[in-house]
């Protein structure tokens, strides 16, 4: 199946179980894929499904799509040296700032303050999109592969050309993305959010989000 979008080259800045899992989609999809790892040496095993491997910055600068894809209690510690590397390029946020708190999984950040439109004010210089961490990482490959074009994905942005490619980038990894607005409206996919770890269709996420449904 020809590729959905024009992106050349994709990074992952990240080679944990989400990582993995979104470059292996790509790559499945026929896209060229560099992986960025503080431990370029331990992600050798990426290398044999013929992904490039490399260090954060190193990939960062090597693609116009970046997927970030590092846990959230270490992202901001990365991003000052990622940010010029950053700079002009689309930035895929799958990033959570996530606690445990009265038997529920809750956002660490402000009430009110979305992971999407935090990860925007920190990288100012990116268009940021929110895409990836809604869904648990262990089923992202097997959903995306086994039952491609069956599971939805909630995607957000502000920039519409941004989102136009990751809507791409979703359709070529096996999910169905489902638009539900800009950053300030992407609480839904956020710890705690009512997509949050969960997996619907196409038609019962719109619902679930109170989207309109296409006849």
């Amino acid at each position: 199946m020809p590729k959905s979008t024009t992106v050349g080259r994709l990074a992952v800045i990240g080679t944990g179980k989400i990582g993995q899992a979104a470059g292996k989609l790509w790559l499945h999809a026929g896209y060229e894929v560099v992986f960025g790892s503080r431990n370029p040496a331990g992600a050798a095993a990426l290398a044999e499904l013929g992904a490039t491997v490399a260090t954060p910055v190193e990939a960062a600068r090597a693609a116009d799509v970046v997927l970030l894809a590092v846990p959230g209690e270490t992202v901001e510690e990365l991003l000052p040296s990622l940010a010029d590397a950053l700079a002009g390029k689309i930035v895929i946020d799958a990033t959570n700032k996530i606690g445990f708190a009265e038997g529920r999984w809750v956002s660490t950040l402000e009430p009110g303050l979305t992971e999407g439109r935090w990860m925007a004010g920190q990288l100012p210089r990116s268009t940021v999109v929110r895409a990836f961490s809604h869904i648990p990482d262990e089923l992202l490959w097997p959903r995306g592969t086994e039952q491609a074009l069956y599971w939805a994905m909630a995607i957000a942005g502000d920039d519409r050309a941004a989102m136009a490619t990751l809507t791409g980038l979703i359709h070529d990894a096996g999910w169905v993305p489902v638009d539900i607005g800009g950053l300030d409206e992407s609480g839904h996919l956020d710890p705690g959010g009512s997509v949050f770890h969960l997996f619907y269709t196409e038609i019962e996420m719109r619902e679930v989000v109170g989207l309109t449904v296409a006849a």
